[in-house]
């Protein structure tokens, strides 16, 4: 488990993390999100050590990274271009492997698990960069460490490169590892992390299970039917936000009738209750559809109007 308690940094002056606590639980994906200013890199620096405090601590297990009874308590996937281009892959993991304290049978089964066997002997120079990022998730991997940080890794990976990294963290998380992961892959995300942790300007915007960020999601309803303006009107009349052709502003327009394909937008309401007022109306329903805002509008929704750092 991680836990961050009360972490702050400042520089010259400038705070760019401010008092910021949260927990990633043991068996779980924990998606680290932000915009770009926030404070998502000071703060994966501080976890890792590699830039120490103003305040506040960070603690692996519940104790701090330097009193861990394991050396090097967190693997992290950084930067997946951080290699020496003339290397050749086997042999770059084999060295790794020495820095790492393990065998060099493990690195070959990383490079197996990782989908790089059949590249062992390529140079890393001639590497695409979603090889490089499978290269710097086997390198992470080698001390099996119970805290795996990365940070953007689908960054270059293909379609189906997205979808086994999306089966590799979670076979980690089943294996008991504790999984953070930074990405601007909004959607995405949404498919991996069980929970998210939002900060902006540095502070804890929000975090929790993303189910519980689902359910305060906006419902919403879209509508075709044979009278839009008269519909909206009943809609706006039991008190529900309606968007589209033929409104003005959530109201009914008394001019000229809308298009017979328009759609009204009923937020925070369900199908079967635009349906109802519909059917009591007497006006024929063409088109009823329930959706809701994804993680990347509710992400939208809670950090708009809290600015980014310059």
């Amino acid at each position: 488990m991680l836990a961050v308690e009360g972490l702050t940094k400042r520089y010259k002056g400038e705070t760019v993390v401010d008092g910021l606590s949260f927990t990633a639980e043991r068996g779980r994906v924990t998606g680290f999100l932000g915009p770009n200013g926030a404070g998502k890199t000071q703060t994966i620096k501080m976890i890792l050590g590699l830039v120490h405090p103003t305040g506040g601590r960070v603690l692996i297990d519940g104790r701090e990274p330097h009193e861990h009874p394991r050396p090097g308590a967190v693997a992290a996937v950084l930067d997946g271009g951080a290699f020496h281009p003339g290397r050749r892959v086997r042999d770059e993991l084999h060295l790794q492997a020495y820095a790492a304290s393990t065998t060099t049978e493990r690195a070959d089964e990383l490079l197996d698990r990782v989908g790089l066997t059949t590249a062992a002997r390529k140079r890393i120079g001639t590497l695409s960069l979603g090889m490089r990022q499978r290269l710097a998730l086997a390198r992470a991997l080698l001390a099996d460490t119970p805290l795996l940080l990365a940070d953007e890794p689908a960054n270059g990976l293909d379609p189906a490169g997205i979808h086994w990294l999306r089966a590799l963290l979670r076979e980690l998380a089943d294996e008991g590892k504790t999984i953070l992961v930074s990405s601007h892959l909004l959607p995405e995300m949404e498919r991996l992390a069980d929970d998210v942790v939002v900060i902006a300007q540095g502070r804890l915007v929000t975090q929790g299970p993303l189910a519980s960020l689902r359910s305060v999601r906006e419902r919403r309803v879209r509508v075709q039917c044979g009278n839009p303006r008269v519909l909206g009107t009943r809609l706006r009349a039991r008190g529900f936000v309606v968007t589209g052709d033929g409104l003005d502003g959530g109201t009914a327009t008394t001019g000229a009738e809308p298009p017979p394909d328009a759609e009204l937008i009923v937020g925070g309401t369900d199908a079967r209750t635009v349906g109802e007022i519909a059917h009591a109306a007497q006006i024929p329903v063409h088109r009823l559809v329930e959706d809701e805002d994804g993680l990347e509008e509710r992400y939208l929704a809670l950090t708009s109007g809290l600015g980014l750092r310059t």
